[in-house]
């Protein structure tokens, strides 16, 4: 069965694994992970989930049988050890390189020899390898696979996996990679994967920002923002972005499952790249002052589009227009 592009030829499950439903260790079912949980045990795959908020579990539960699913393939482990124990292999996606590292750390001694840790966290390039360097001294090989699209596309089953690392462990996980997400490409090496996962995410931030600076000059002209929304989607100044995230900020949630507090880590991660390659990043450096402030005004734990609020309450107006969603639907 062929399921992948690469290099523009399709690549097919390895032999031996063609019709294998593999056992995972997942650990990390926040608002992404959940659904990339979801998306495996949709497909038959069996997993021993582990999260510190036990009330995860429940969520992810109650997904399957809203779909009118058993739960027959999910367990409940009581921590790491107990999860990698029962598995083929190990996925994590968590908040945060630290969180990586715990988990890293304390999988290893129950791990199976020669088994393989798939990273889908937005990790810092460096502490990636360092930490891939870790578990390689230990006989387990890492994966680094992060997602981009937001969470909304991985509830649909629509996110876009970056595959960084040995492709042979790429193609022996196909089938999992094709249950989570839409295309997946590989980019080369774990770090490029880190890398380029957060340059997606500097992009996203920059957009962000202008979306509500555009929004403060249509409305100053008077333009009705329904109507701004509609001409610059269907411009050339438009962006998934814009498209996307405006809409909650039209709205007024801001919501996207996407915290201040991640947008500053993975701010941090592109200004130590930048400064580790020579290149000076105006926009970015910019973009994380804005984050900063908005931080200190709202809090680690509100939404990322809020940032715009700062422009809003500067001007002492609301970005506002009928008809936008307050969450983004799957897709």
């Amino acid at each position: 069965m062929a399921v992948i592009s690469e290099d523009g030829a399709m690549v097919e499950y390895e032999g031996k694994d063609k019709d294998r439903r593999r056992t995972y260790a997942f650990i990390g079912l926040g608002s992404l992970g959940i659904h990339l949980a979801f998306r495996l045990l949709l497909e038959g795959f069996t997993l021993y989930v582990y999260d510190l908020d036990e009330c995860r579990f429940s969520i992810l539960r109650s997904l399957l049988e809203e779909r009118g699913l058993g739960v027959s393939n999910l367990y409940c482990s009581p921590n790491v050890c107990e999860a990698v124990l029962h598995s083929d292999c190990l996925i994590t996606c968590l908040p945060n390189p630290n969180a990586s590292k715990g988990v890293i750390e304390q999988a290893l001694p129950s791990m199976p020899p020669n088994s393989l840790w798939i990273e889908m966290s937005t990790n810092d390039p460096q502490e990636l390898r360092d930490l891939a360097c870790f578990a390689e001294d230990r006989g387990i090989a890492t994966l680094a696979v992060p997602v981009t699209g937001g969470v909304h596309r991985a509830a649909a089953g629509e996110i876009t996996l970056l595959i960084g690392g040995d492709k042979r462990h790429w193609r022996a996980h196909a089938r999992a990679f094709s249950s989570m997400g839409g295309k997946q490409i590989y980019v080369g090496s774990i770090e490029q994967a880190a890398e380029l996962k957060a340059i997606t995410n500097m992009l996203a931030f920059i957009h962000l920002s202008a979306t509500g600076e555009a929004f403060a000059l249509a409305q100053a002209s008077g333009v009705d923002l329904r109507t701004a929304y509609e001409v610059i989607t269907h411009s050339s100044g438009s962006s998934f972005v814009f498209e996307t995230e405006g809409q909650v900020i039209l709205n007024g949630s801001y919501h996207i499952n996407f915290t201040m507090d991640l947008a500053l880590k993975d701010l941090g991660f592109i200004c130590r790249q930048a400064r580790r390659h020579g290149i000076p990043l105006a926009l970015a450096n910019v973009v994380e002052r804005q984050f900063t402030r908005a931080k200190a005004k709202y809090g680690g734990t509100a939404q990322s589009p809020k940032v715009v609020k700062l422009l809003e309450e500067e001007l002492e107006r609301d970005f506002r227009a009928r008809g936008f969603p307050s969450v983004l639907p799957p897709g």
